[in-house]
Protein backbone atom coordinates (compact mmCIF):
# COMPACT_ATOMS: atom_id res chain seq x y z
CA UNK A 1 0.00 0.00 0.00
CA UNK A 2 2.81 2.43 0.04
CA UNK A 3 2.44 5.61 -2.11
CA UNK A 4 4.38 6.83 -5.36
CA UNK A 5 4.39 10.35 -3.76
CA UNK A 6 8.05 9.45 -2.89
CA UNK A 7 9.04 8.66 -6.34
CA UNK A 8 7.87 12.20 -7.18
CA UNK A 9 9.52 13.92 -4.99
CA UNK A 10 13.27 15.41 -6.35
CA UNK A 11 16.26 14.10 -4.24
CA UNK A 12 17.14 16.19 -1.12
CA UNK A 13 19.87 16.26 1.30
CA UNK A 14 18.92 14.89 4.73
CA UNK A 15 18.64 18.24 6.18
CA UNK A 16 16.75 19.68 3.58
CA UNK A 17 14.50 16.59 3.07
CA UNK A 18 10.46 17.27 3.62
CA UNK A 19 9.04 15.51 6.76
CA UNK A 20 7.34 11.97 5.61
CA UNK A 21 4.82 10.82 7.41
CA UNK A 22 3.84 7.17 7.80
CA UNK A 23 0.74 5.77 8.16
CA UNK A 24 0.08 2.52 9.36
CA UNK A 25 -3.47 0.55 9.48
CA UNK A 26 -3.63 -1.60 12.57
CA UNK A 27 -6.62 -3.97 13.68
CA UNK A 28 -8.94 -1.97 16.71
CA UNK A 29 -7.63 -4.34 19.07
CA UNK A 30 -6.49 -3.96 23.16
CA UNK A 31 -2.43 -3.90 22.69
CA UNK A 32 -2.29 -2.91 18.79
CA UNK A 33 -0.88 0.68 19.27
CA UNK A 34 1.92 -0.73 21.79
CA UNK A 35 3.26 -3.62 20.09
CA UNK A 36 3.73 -1.10 17.16
CA UNK A 37 5.21 1.33 19.43
CA UNK A 38 7.58 -1.34 20.79
CA UNK A 39 8.63 -2.74 17.52
CA UNK A 40 9.49 0.90 16.37
CA UNK A 41 11.42 1.23 19.54
CA UNK A 42 13.56 -1.82 19.79
CA UNK A 43 14.87 -0.78 15.87
CA UNK A 44 16.39 2.72 17.31
CA UNK A 45 13.45 4.73 15.98
CA UNK A 46 11.54 7.56 17.66
CA UNK A 47 8.30 8.63 17.40
CA UNK A 48 7.94 12.32 16.97
CA UNK A 49 4.51 12.68 16.11
CA UNK A 50 1.43 10.65 16.57
CA UNK A 51 -2.66 10.87 15.65
CA UNK A 52 -5.24 7.77 15.59
CA UNK A 53 -8.85 7.90 14.09
CA UNK A 54 -10.22 4.72 14.50
CA UNK A 55 -13.47 3.15 13.27
CA UNK A 56 -15.14 -0.15 14.76
CA UNK A 57 -12.64 -1.94 13.25
CA UNK A 58 -9.24 -0.43 11.76
CA UNK A 59 -7.18 2.01 13.46
CA UNK A 60 -5.24 4.80 11.11
CA UNK A 61 -2.25 5.85 13.21
CA UNK A 62 -0.53 8.56 11.52
CA UNK A 63 3.71 8.38 12.58
CA UNK A 64 6.56 11.13 12.25
CA UNK A 65 9.57 9.10 13.04
CA UNK A 66 13.30 9.67 13.28
CA UNK A 67 13.95 7.60 10.27
CA UNK A 68 10.94 6.99 8.59
CA UNK A 69 13.40 5.43 5.75
CA UNK A 70 14.24 2.19 8.13
CA UNK A 71 10.74 2.69 9.43
CA UNK A 72 9.16 1.94 5.88
CA UNK A 73 11.54 -0.81 5.29
CA UNK A 74 10.71 -2.51 8.68
CA UNK A 75 6.93 -1.90 8.01
CA UNK A 76 7.85 -4.17 4.41
CA UNK A 77 10.05 -6.83 6.37
CA UNK A 78 7.02 -6.95 8.69
CA UNK A 79 4.31 -6.70 6.36
CA UNK A 80 2.68 -4.33 8.12
CA UNK A 81 0.25 -2.41 6.06
CA UNK A 82 1.01 1.09 5.74
CA UNK A 83 1.33 4.50 3.41
CA UNK A 84 2.96 7.05 3.39
CA UNK A 85 2.92 11.18 2.56
CA UNK A 86 4.69 14.34 3.22
CA UNK A 87 3.68 17.03 5.54
CA UNK A 88 4.12 20.66 6.95
CA UNK A 89 5.43 21.08 10.33
CA UNK A 90 5.26 24.31 11.24
CA UNK A 91 7.06 26.37 14.46
CA UNK A 92 4.26 28.75 16.25
CA UNK A 93 5.87 31.18 18.64
CA UNK A 94 4.83 31.18 22.36
CA UNK A 95 2.28 33.56 20.56
CA UNK A 96 -1.68 32.32 21.81
CA UNK A 97 -2.53 34.14 18.32
CA UNK A 98 0.25 32.05 15.75
CA UNK A 99 -1.78 29.16 15.57
CA UNK A 100 -4.61 31.38 14.01
CA UNK A 101 -2.15 33.35 11.83
CA UNK A 102 -0.51 30.04 10.38
CA UNK A 103 -4.31 28.62 9.44
CA UNK A 104 -4.96 32.00 8.14
CA UNK A 105 -2.27 32.19 5.87
CA UNK A 106 -3.25 29.21 4.29
CA UNK A 107 -7.29 30.23 4.42
CA UNK A 108 -5.63 33.65 2.14
CA UNK A 109 -3.88 31.07 -0.36
CA UNK A 110 -7.28 28.90 -0.66
CA UNK A 111 -5.16 25.56 0.95
CA UNK A 112 -7.52 23.09 2.58
CA UNK A 113 -5.89 21.41 5.62
CA UNK A 114 -6.94 17.69 5.12
CA UNK A 115 -5.37 16.76 8.33
CA UNK A 116 -2.93 17.78 11.24
CA UNK A 117 -1.88 16.90 15.18
CA UNK A 118 0.84 18.50 17.60
CA UNK A 119 4.13 16.71 17.77
CA UNK A 120 5.45 15.46 21.18
CA UNK A 121 8.77 17.07 20.51
CA UNK A 122 9.83 21.03 20.21
CA UNK A 123 13.58 20.76 19.38
CA UNK A 124 13.28 24.91 19.23
CA UNK A 125 11.42 25.04 22.61
CA UNK A 126 7.86 25.94 21.05
CA UNK A 127 5.17 24.22 20.09
CA UNK A 128 5.18 22.33 16.71
CA UNK A 129 2.74 21.81 14.38
CA UNK A 130 1.75 19.02 11.54
CA UNK A 131 -0.84 19.06 8.86
CA UNK A 132 -1.15 17.80 5.61
CA UNK A 133 -2.79 20.42 3.09
CA UNK A 134 -3.63 19.63 -0.70
CA UNK A 135 -0.78 21.19 -1.62
CA UNK A 136 1.96 20.69 0.49
CA UNK A 137 4.70 22.73 -1.61
CA UNK A 138 2.61 25.63 -1.91
CA UNK A 139 1.45 25.40 1.73
CA UNK A 140 5.34 25.35 2.96
CA UNK A 141 6.43 28.23 0.98
CA UNK A 142 2.97 30.50 2.13
CA UNK A 143 3.55 29.76 5.68
CA UNK A 144 7.17 30.28 4.74
CA UNK A 145 6.41 33.78 3.88
CA UNK A 146 4.23 34.74 6.22
CA UNK A 147 7.30 34.19 8.37
CA UNK A 148 6.90 30.67 10.06
CA UNK A 149 10.13 28.48 10.79
CA UNK A 150 8.81 25.13 8.23
CA UNK A 151 11.02 22.32 9.64
CA UNK A 152 12.30 19.97 7.59
CA UNK A 153 13.35 16.03 8.14
CA UNK A 154 16.70 16.95 9.11
CA UNK A 155 15.68 19.37 12.26
CA UNK A 156 13.62 16.39 13.60
CA UNK A 157 15.97 13.77 13.38
CA UNK A 158 18.54 13.26 15.99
Amino acid sequence: MESNILKEMPPATAKSAPIRQLSVFLQNRVGSLMALIKLIQEHSIEVLGISMQDTTEMTLVRLILSDPDSAAMLFIEKGIPHADCFIIVVELSESDRRLTECLSALLAAELNIEFCYPLLVRPGLFPLFALHCDDVDMGADVLSQAGFKVLCQGDLSR
